[in-house]
């Protein structure tokens, strides 16, 4: 599945609104923490590529189908017209952006980037864990904690 993104901040919203949609159709349930990681991480990748390159870039969701396995992963990719990397910056406390590349890295299990044609390739998983209800799960990976009934809204 894919969606073609104008360069627009409005189109941020509308990859949000396209991303919540598609999620209606796969395993992963509207009110489950992962589909609220997912809707944000595209509303951070696709603001990068509007904001930073101002060309035209495409969405893919790859989605698990129903049904599921309790262990699925879901990749997302924006894909720009840009060659210039994708660089994680630090944002100093005042400032109102530059901490969307921080969030996805700690928000996916894995990401990078990749040369595209004559731009690049954003890419991120994300791999749905099932954990006791109301308990705190370590990641396989020995990373940050995975809290059952807690999720990231993007508005």
């Amino acid at each position: 599945m894919q969606l073609e993104i104008r360069p627009d901040p409005a189109e941020v919203g509308r990859a949000r609104r396209w991303a919540r949609a598609r999620l209606a159709g796969s395993a992963i349930a509207a009110d489950e923490p992962l589909a609220e990681t997912l809707v944000l991480i595209v509303s951070e990748l696709v603001t990068n590529a509007v904001v930073h390159t101002g060309c035209p870039a495409v969405l893919r969701l790859c989605l698990p189908q129903t049904p599921a396995p309790e262990k699925a992963t879901v990749r997302l990719e924006v894909a720009d017209g840009s060659t210039r990397a994708p660089v994680p910056r630090w944002a100093e406390c005042e400032e109102t952006g530059g901490r969307g590349l921080a969030l996805v890295d700690g928000l996916a299990d894995r990401w990078g980037w990749s040369p595209e044609g004559a731009g690049k390739r954003i890419w991120c998983e994300l791999d749905r864990r099932d954990a006791p209800d109301g308990a705190a799960a370590a990641c396989p990976d020995g990373g940050a904690l995975a809290y059952e009934g807690l999720a990231y809204e993007a508005v």
